[in-house]
């Protein structure tokens, strides 16, 4: 059975699909981009301004399906230029103190033209 995660503490769905899901104990999170749900704005102009929002929305994500960041199993990243890899990471880290399998890459444009957008599995 498949369970649709919803919370007003992270910016609603842009499209066709919801914040996360739950199935086997399991939470799958779309990819969070640094919208601050209050306002409905792009948090910040620098890369880590942007990313805190980024673990912001999922901390509300993971708090929603009852768990946190110490349960994530993989994260996926997505920067829009991998000058801000280092930068990214020092934020991230503080977050992903558990070291979770990841992957990191750059795109050519990600939505609202945002720098970073984070996904993430976690058990539940």
């Amino acid at each position: 059975m498949m369970k649709v995660i919803s919370t007003k503490k992270a910016p609603a769905a842009i499209g066709p699909y919801c914040q996360a899901v739950v199935a086997n104990g399991m939470l799958f999170t779309s990819g969070q981009i640094p919208i601050d749900p209050a306002s409905g704005e792009v948090a910040g102009l620098d890369i880590e301004a942007q990313a805190e929002q980024v673990m912001k929305n999922l901390a509300a994500v993971l708090e929603e399906a009852g768990t946190g960041f110490e349960k994530v199993l993989k994260t996926t990243c997505f920067l829009s230029d991998m000058k801000d890899f280092a930068a990214f990471n020092g934020i991230y880290e503080k977050y992903f103190t558990g070291k979770p399998a990841r992957s990191c890459v750059a795109v050519k444009q990600l939505p609202k033209n945002v720098l970073v957008e984070v996904e993430l599995v976690a058990l539940v």
